[in-house]
């Protein structure tokens, strides 16, 4: 409990704990049949590549500011970290297009 003021008998006002820059949050979603999970940032619907293997899985987003982390909600598996380039609507896995290489 805050001091009474001697004056007026009234507590201080309410003040915030800390100044943060940061939104920090965690998102439930279930990726799309293409691999896909949402995240609606700064009022803008981002798609956050995960790929095709993960279509179809809950996962968990938890968000500070524009670093972003994915993770499978049933095996606690990180799938991706990333940072959220507000330009573009799609966030690319980072691998190059067509089929993995293979290896011998």
């Amino acid at each position: 409990m805050g001091v009474l003021d001697p004056v007026t008998g009234a507590r201080p006002k309410a003040t915030p704990a800390a100044d943060r820059d940061t939104h920090d949050r965690v998102r439930t979603d279930k990726s799309n049949n293409t691999g896909c999970a949402t995240l609606r940032l700064a009022g803008c619907l981002h798609h956050i590549g995960i790929g095709r293997t993960h279509a179809g899985t809950h996962v968990l987003l938890p968000i500070q500011g524009l670093d972003i982390r994915v993770i499978d909600a049933a095996t606690g598996e990180l799938l991706r970290a990333l940072t959220i380039d507000p330009s573009r609507d799609y966030q690319p896995t980072g691998r190059p297009p067509g089929p993995a290489p293979k290896t011998q």
